[in-house]
């Protein structure tokens, strides 16, 4: 079974930044697949946030995060990474790490904006 964990998350003010990680295990594949970052809000839907393809090359972002979130991972490592700047209130959610196309989730980490 495939386990997601995620961290990093933590208090922030405006504008400031946060680097998060997701480390797969049991996950032999984990090169072979892509991987992505959801949110969720408090009262709000789950949302996509960021993509990279399985050798890192290709990534796609939700068009209100592009530049100001980097997703990145480390395949020798089973790690994917979340680089957010210039954080926003708006941004203040429970990020999850997700293996596109399979049921994998990890935990979340929250993360929260605010002064």
């Amino acid at each position: 079974q495939v386990h997601l964990v995620e961290s990093g998350g933590g208090l922030v003010q405006p504008g400031g930044s946060l680097r998060l990680s997701c480390t797969a295990s049991r996950f032999t594949t984990f090169s072979m697949h892509s991987m992505s970052w959801y949110r969720q809000a408090p009262g709000k839907e789950r949302e996509l946030v960021a993509t990279i393809n399985s050798n890192g090359r290709t990534t796609s972002y939700a068009n209100s995060l592009k530049g100001r979130f980097t997703i990145s991972r480390d395949n020798d490592k089973n790690m994917v990474f979340l680089q957010m700047n210039s954080l926003k209130s708006d941004d203040t959610a429970v990020y999850y790490c997700h293996v596109v196309g399979n049921e994998y989730w990890g935990q979340g980490t929250q993360v929260t904006v605010s002064s």
